[in-house]
């Protein structure tokens, strides 16, 4: 229970709790800088939104404010930034999410780059200006602390050289999630996106034995829930759902299926 408007000791980040629990969680990608869509989509049932910002327009101005609008709400705000450095980690930490999402972690020094930027020393590099992001989450014990025990790590595997030191990249302390991205992992592969290669299941094999060696978590997208099950089997727990855009059109495809089967379809004038 909040004790006033504090955070008290005994809170945990849920995303964490689950997984340590064996639990699958989802996140909703969000990548429309609109505050009133990521305080709707935080309490659909996701654990947790995956804020957009190596393929979208999103800011830290609008981050900021889809972070505030999370409040009060389930879902926990994590953003994945554009490339693996420890500053870009620092703002997005500093405006209050509670995981960062690293793209293309291909070298134990980048997962290690990645690890070291979410925490205080003398765990890590990350700089102390946590103001706002204290203010999202006024924590009894302290932001500093708080955060050290709750922020979440995800270094994504998206390259071949990934694949070839996974083991490495795996060892890296601090890391809590491997997360495979399979799109641009086929792509490094030569397979042009091609997720259902054998040669790309077999690279997924790898990183799950990596994890469950080194004790990480494992992610991947999925863009059909009904295939959770079978990926739960597989090792991943950690899910990426699909970007509000396409539940907006696979929700608009359903509503209109009755309407469209007794009447033509509306044509592009161009």
């Amino acid at each position: 229970m909040m004790k006033g408007h504090m955070i008290p000791r005994s809170w945990q980040n849920p995303v964490r709790v689950a997984l340590q629990e064996g639990k699958p969680v989802v996140g909703i990608t969000i990548t429309t800088a609109s505050v009133e869509l990521a305080a709707q989509a935080a309490q659909l049932g996701f654990d947790f939104l995956w804020i957009e910002m190596e393929h979208s327009p999103i800011t830290l101005e609008s981050l900021r404010h889809m972070v505030l609008a999370t409040r009060g709400l389930p879902a926990v705000p994590l953003a994945r930034v554009p490339v693996v450095e420890t500053w870009t980690a620092k703002r997005v930490l500093d405006m209050g999410v509670l995981g960062v999402i690293f793209p293309f972690c291909s070298t134990p020094e980048l997962a290690l780059t990645a690890a070291q930027a979410t925490k205080y020393p003398p765990q890590g590099k990350r700089g102390h200006g946590s103001g706002l992001a204290s203010f999202r989450w006024a924590a009894e014990e302290g932001y500093a602390d708080f955060a050290d025990r709750n922020v979440l790590t995800v270094a994504m595997i998206e390259e071949v050289r990934a694949i070839e030191r996974i083991e490495e990249i795996a060892a890296t302390p601090g890391l809590d999630v491997l997360f495979i991205g399979t799109s641009d992992l086929s792509f490094s592969m030569g397979f042009r996106g091609d997720q259902n290669h054998p040669r790309l299941q077999e690279a997924c094999e790898r990183v799950i034995a990596a994890a469950r060696a080194h004790g990480k978590f494992v992610g991947r997208p999925c863009a059909n829930s009904a295939l959770i099950p079978q990926l739960l089997e597989q090792g991943f727990q950690f899910f990426q759902a699909p970007a509000e855009y396409r539940l907006l059109a696979e929700g608009a495809k359903a509503f209109l299926a009755p309407l469209r089967s007794t009447s033509a379809v509306p044509q592009a004038m161009y």
